[in-house]
């Protein structure tokens, strides 16, 4: 939650930054891009350090290195400071949100996940919904640096909170030396991949600097899975690698992220470029969106545990597609942004209980991070992609109609999801209504010792 509240709240606060700072336009982008960037990068590193060294000791340095960074932030004389900051807030936010989903993995059963899990994707949304409202605020009243100062205290509470809420630590894995090499190789073909996409509004597709960046984290990508095959003790286990539900939902997360951060990128344009409206107008337009999608959420996770997660998948699915292509009319926050929000409820709901649930116990972090990185790189490729179409560029004649290419575009990357959503589990035959989908006797938690353990996800 706090992740969300502060990369929402940024937005707003960018432009007075820049004039109180004297920075350049590249710099205050990079206050954002050198966040993406660390988060990115680290997010699955940091997965399995919690599963080599307890998931609330990561969480504990996560929150309270984010609280340092975001007081840094704060008293920060110039925008170098800044950018410096912003990349050690990433990589304690790294730190942190593979740790809260393994912890809920810890804390529930594998057929009582979807409630909490709901209500994570809930609170996530109402974060993501006040922090331009209460950006604007605090930037009117107290300045750029009060959106910053609002982390500590909130950082604060989530610290003793995780302390006074004790649970149980998994088997420890990973016996023997961390996984360095392979580790490396995940940071820089991360970093390079977002780098390249974070850099297509500015360039294009098909300039220099984006081949090159696309192009150098294919081959670490390709250098990462030879040196991951022949490591003893890889990044991501065979178990993991091999989970055709963990594989999916994280396909799933992927394609549904990325077409609805492209669709408010563009939506965004559409309402400051071509309708004249502020950032604080742009925010409460957009909220019926956020609303429902809060709303939606623990009624998706009660779909989920009564029709299984294929359905609930295909149908958040195919209700994302539909109403990013209805925000080709012009009600942008009408019945378009409400199937929007409705059915990105229910593929978060859907596709994150079922990656969590699913996970081997003792992989449960390194499966967050994992989780997290297609919910984070999912984003940057959908702006690049809209962008690529014709969204964002200069405002003037015709540039509501550029909107609707890339609204098209991202539609059909929403309608890419419904094969990984057809590979999700369906809801066992004769299972109760409170069973979390997709699980037979054999597959999870209690009713199954031999799930306790790496063999479980090795069968899949």
């Amino acid at each position: 939650m706090i992740v969300a509240l502060d990369g929402t709240v940024l937005v707003v606060a960018q432009p007075s930054m820049r004039r109180d700072l004297g920075a350049s336009v590249a710099q205050v982008q990079w206050t954002s891009t050198a966040y993406l960037l660390t988060v990115a990068a680290f997010l699955v590193v940091a997965g399995r350090l919690g599963d080599r060294y307890g998931h609330s000791r990561l969480a504990i340095t996560g929150v309270l290195g984010f609280a340092a960074a975001s007081a840094g932030i704060a008293l920060a004389p110039g925008v170098g400071w800044v950018i410096a900051l912003r990349a050690a807030q990433g990589f304690f936010g790294a730190l942190l949100q593979p740790a809260t989903l393994a912890l809920l993995r810890l804390a529930y059963p594998p057929d009582r996940l979807a409630t909490p899990v709901a209500v994570r994707t809930s609170a996530i949304g109402v974060a993501a919904a006040a922090g331009p409202l209460l950006g604007g605020l605090l930037v009117a009243h107290l300045g750029w640096r009060a959106v910053f100062v609002v982390n500590v205290p909130l950082a604060l509470v989530i610290a003793a909170l995780i302390l006074a809420v004790r649970v149980p630590e998994p088997e420890r894995t990973g016996a023997g030396r961390p996984p360095l090499g392979s580790a490396a190789l995940l940071v820089a073909a991360v970093a390079a991949l977002v780098h390249a996409l974070a850099g297509v509004p500015a360039y294009g597709w098909t300039a220099p600097p984006t081949l090159l960046g696309l192009g150098g984290a294919a081959g670490l990508g390709v250098l990462l899975v030879r040196w991951e095959r022949r490591g003893a003790h890889p990044l991501v286990p065979a178990a993991v690698a091999r989970s055709m539900p963990v594989m999916a939902s994280m396909a799933l997360l992927l394609t549904a992220s990325g077409a609805l951060s492209g669709a408010l990128f563009t939506a965004t344009f559409l309402l400051q470029d071509v309708r004249g409206l502020g950032a604080y107008d742009t925010a409460l337009r957009l909220l019926p969106l956020t609303a429902v999608m809060v709303a939606g959420a623990p009624l998706a996770g009660f779909a989920q545990r009564r029709f299984g997660a294929r359905r609930i998948a295909l149908t958040g699915t195919g209700l994302v597609a539909l109403g990013i292509a209805g925000l080709c009319t012009e009600a942008l926050t009408g019945a378009g942004g409400a199937v929007l929000g409705a059915g990105f409820a229910a593929v978060m709901v859907t596709a994150t209980g079922t990656v969590v649930g699913d996970a081997p116990p003792g992989y449960a972090g390194v499966i967050g991070g994992l989780k997290q990185t297609a919910t984070n790189v999912g984003p940057a490729f959908g702006i690049a992609l809209a962008a690529g179409a014709g969204a964002g560029a200069e405002a003037g004649a015709g540039a509501g109609a550029r909107a609707t290419p890339a609204l098209l575009a991202l539609a059909a990357l929403a309608a890419v999801g419904l094969l990984p959503a057809s590979l999700l589990p369906g809801r066992p035959r004769g299972a109760a209504a409170g069973d979390l989908v997709g699980e037979d006797a054999g597959q999870r938690g209690e009713r199954a010792p031999a799930a306790h353990g790496p063999a479980d996800g090795e069968r899949r």
